[in-house]
């Protein structure tokens, strides 16, 4: 990714910027999302704010300059300062890709009006769709391990967190594997948001 600065630097800002922005609310959504449950560990590790240096991780933002894929800071938060461990951990981890998607959602009004940068609003739209659509996937460490482990019956949650230890070579084999399956599934919702094909 970084040779892009050189043939294509300004499509590597929007890169950059959509990154910042995608990074920033997802994580930021989180420590808001357990703050409000009664979870104050974020908002004692300086994360219950929309700086996104407080949300990089080194090696996750290094990654991304490098390699294109990467991760921000993980939102530390203790279930068992929650009513509900399990439910609220669900609502906490699903907090972050529904703000991807309401971002998403948002910056398609700008696109389907016309408003200018429209090439920029693009590239942080379609991040946006890319990292709540990753983040969804059931498989630890991303957010949607957490959202099925709450939503599961009682009697099944044992078994769930189980198989749990098979997800990081599931998730590997996904990355290596899934990509078109991913590229499709970030195009589909961008034409259903947009009215645009992606590009």
């Amino acid at each position: 990714m970084l040779s892009q600065v050189l043939t294509d630097p300004l499509a590597f800002y929007f890169w950059v910027v959509g990154l910042l922005v995608a990074i920033t609310f997802h994580e930021a959504a989180h420590a808001f999302v357990a703050d409000r449950l009664g979870d104050l560990t974020p908002r004692y590790t300086g994360r219950l704010t929309l700086n996104p240096l407080a949300h990089l991780d080194p090696i996750g933002t290094l990654l991304i300059l490098l390699a294109g894929f990467g991760w921000g800071k993980p939102v530390q938060f203790s279930p068992l300062s929650l009513r509900n461990p399990a439910l609220g951990a669900a609502v906490i981890s699903l907090a972050g890709p529904l703000t991807n998607f309401l971002i998403a959602g948002v910056l398609a009004m700008l696109i389907r009006l016309d408003i200018a940068p429209i090439a920029l609003w693009s590239e942080i739209a379609i991040i946006n769709i890319m990292l709540g659509i990753f983040n969804l996937i059931p498989l630890a460490p991303l957010d949607g391990e957490k959202v099925v482990a709450g939503l599961l019956p009682r009697h099944l949650h044992h078994t769930w967190m189980a198989l749990q230890q098979y997800s990081l070579f599931l998730l590997i084999a996904f990355i290596l594997a899934g990509g078109q399956i991913l590229s499709g599934l970030i195009g589909f919702f961008y034409q259903v948001l947009t009215g645009l094909p992606l590009r």
